[in-house]
């Protein structure tokens, strides 16, 4: 009957019991970054392009050699102006099967598809890695920082995180804090552009150590669940108020002119000199 029950939850996930290791098989892309897999199929980041891509390579229903529980999930913004952090609190329960799970490896993905009009800083999030924070991170879809937010298209983070397997038998807490950055907004009456945060992606990925496996458990977090959100996580970014362009406009036309005649009179006269 245990043998059984392994057999039922463990359908797309590495962390299986040792005699049932060479059964189970994924469609789950070999690509180290699931969201490499999905830029190899599609060129721009869109919602039901990402959830289309998730059905296929990770079915639902998909379960795991150990059942996580999703308790509770705050999100906040942390900072002012155009730099600030998304500070995201996961907390699981675990319902533990008698499968040993001292021989594997895990880790925690979890996917940022970022709204239009902020991106992540790659070399940024390098240091990060580089410092321990994550294990692995890498930015996907539009990566030219300098676009303002009407040129440019979405973009998504992908974050790894080494956990030890045998932490999960009791409740546990991942809290990260990824850095953004505000693009350029468009100009509008107001002087603010919102932009707002839909959940996270995540998933476990487990294998044994030494042993190169592609199974996944996928956990999507659903943005009406009202027990898991409170309100929306909401960036109001500064921008141009429309009105006030032709002022700005000519405020800078006359202030570059000034600097150049500036620098040409100082020409001048030092060269006479």
């Amino acid at each position: 009957m245990a043998t059984r029950r392994c057999i039922q939850l463990f359908i797309y996930f590495l962390a299986t019991c040792s005699s049932l290791a060479d059964s189970v098989s994924s469609p789950v892309p070999v690509n180290k970054f699931l969201m490499q897999s999905y830029y190899d199929r599609y060129t721009i980041l869109h919602d039901s392009d990402f959830d289309n891509f998730m059905s296929q390579a990770i079915p639902s229903g998909s379960s795991c050699g150990f059942v996580l529980r999703l308790s509770d999930l705050k999100r906040t913004l942390i900072g002012e102006g155009s730099h600030r952090s998304v500070s995201t609190l996961i907390k699981f329960q675990t319902q533990q099967l008698k499968c040993e799970l001292l021989s594997y490896s895990c880790e925690f993905i979890i996917i940022e598809r970022l709204p239009s009009g902020v991106f992540a800083d790659p070399f940024e999030l390098q240091h990060l890695v580089h410092r321990g924070i994550f294990s692995d991170v890498a930015v996907f879809g539009d990566t030219n920082l300098e676009l303002p937010s009407f040129l440019s298209n979405r973009s998504a983070v992908e974050i790894h995180l080494l956990v030890d397997p045998n932490i999960l038998q009791e409740p546990t807490d991942i809290k990260m804090e990824l850095p953004l950055h505000a693009r350029y907004q468009p100009l509008n009456e107001s002087g603010y552009s919102t932009v707002e945060f839909g959940a996270p992606d995540m998933l476990v990925r487990c294998g044994t150590k030494g042993k190169v496996e592609n199974h996944y458990c996928f956990f999507k977090l659903e943005k009406d669940d009202a027990n898991l959100y409170g309100p929306h996580t909401v960036w109001r970014i500064p921008s141009g108020i429309k009105a006030h362009a032709d002022l700005v406009s000519a405020a800078t036309f006359i202030a570059a002119l000034l600097s150049t005649l500036a620098i040409v009179v100082a020409s001048l006269y030092y060269s006479n000199s």
